[in-house]
Formats: C-alpha cells, sequence, structure tokens
C-alpha cells in the first residue's frame, strides 16, 4: 500500500476516534459523521485505485 493511501488510512481511523469521542461527550453531531463516511468513502476509493492492476 502506497504511502498517501496508508496516511488516509490513518486520517480516516483517527477521525474516528474523534467524532466518537465528540459524540460521546457532546452528542451526535449529523454533520461531523457525514463528513467521515464522505472521508471514508475517498479511503476506499484510494484503497480500491491502488489495488487494481
Amino acid at each position: 500500500m502506497p504511502g498517501s493511501t496508508k496516511a488516509m488510512g490513518v486520517l480516516t481511523v483517527g477521525a474516528l476516534v474523534v467524532v466518537t469521542a465528540y459524540t460521546v461527550a457532546l452528542g451526535s453531531s449529523g454533520w461531523l459523521w457525514f463528513g467521515w463516511i464522505v472521508l471514508g468513502l475517498i479511503t476506499l476509493g484510494m484503497v480500491v485505485t491502488t489495488r487494481s492492476p
């Protein structure tokens, strides 16, 4: 896995931790979860395109 894809994966997991902590501490925010889903889809797209021949 190239460095940029690995970095996106780490960023996505880190963002999940932050959004989850925010939700537990202050309550749910739909925009934060929406943003995390978009980030996850971008990361997934990078993984798929990197693994394609």
